[in-house]
């Protein structure tokens, strides 16, 4: 499937992502495995992954190795997300994922080692493509640990548009691997 051109909107790109995403066929396995081995190669105990939605890598085998915690996505009074324990993620979200309850016990974001983040698409920079809710944007300012956009190799993509309030993302992992996003060029000048 062709990609958008450079000056499509997150719109035109979120529609591409999720026609090339259905076409993907499921190796999170092997991107399970890919990963595994980067958080342990890092010392990372406590990790904030996602429940996935249909087409997404699932990344629940990691439970095995690492402790989890699951996002609830709360919209009062502000949207917000709120970190819980994996296995209290019973409930359905209305993004369709499963989540914890809203009585779930808190976990703080300092805690967390690694912060796994899907995506619908992500371009080589780092910069996720995600639903649009911005969730993730107001979560991670300021966050120390490692970020890590976790997608299909076939939507890692040369370029998105991007805003001042999208968080990039530090690693991007795949089925392919998992590799350090690429700094952005500095401004030319004079």
């Amino acid at each position: 499937m062709l990609l958008p051109p450079p000056i499509a909107s997150k719109a035109e790109w979120r529609e591409w992502a999720r026609k090339t995403r259905a076409e993907h066929s499921d190796d999170s396995d092997l991107l399970v495995t890919h990963l595994r081995a980067f958080l342990r190669a890092r010392g990372v105990r406590r990790v904030l992954a996602y429940r996935a939605l249909p087409g997404e890598p699932d990344v629940s085998a990691l439970e095995s190795d690492f402790e989890l915690l699951a996002p609830r996505a709360r919209f009062r009074p502000t949207p917000r997300l709120t970190l819980h324990p994996w296995a209290s993620a019973t409930e359905p979200s209305a993004f369709g994922a499963l989540q914890p309850p809203a009585d779930a016990p808190e976990a703080p974001l300092d805690t967390v080692d690694a912060a796994l983040l899907p995506g619908l698409a992500y371009d080589r920079r780092g910069v996720r493509l995600g639903s649009g809710g911005g969730f993730y944007d107001r979560l991670l300012p300021g966050y120390a640990g490692l970020t890590v956009g976790v997608t299909w190799a076939g939507l890692i993509v040369p370029g998105l548009p991007a805003e001042a309030h999208d968080c990039r993302v530090a690693w991007l992992a795949t089925e392919a691997g998992v590799r350090p996003a690429q700094p952005s060029p500095e401004p030319r000048r004079g």
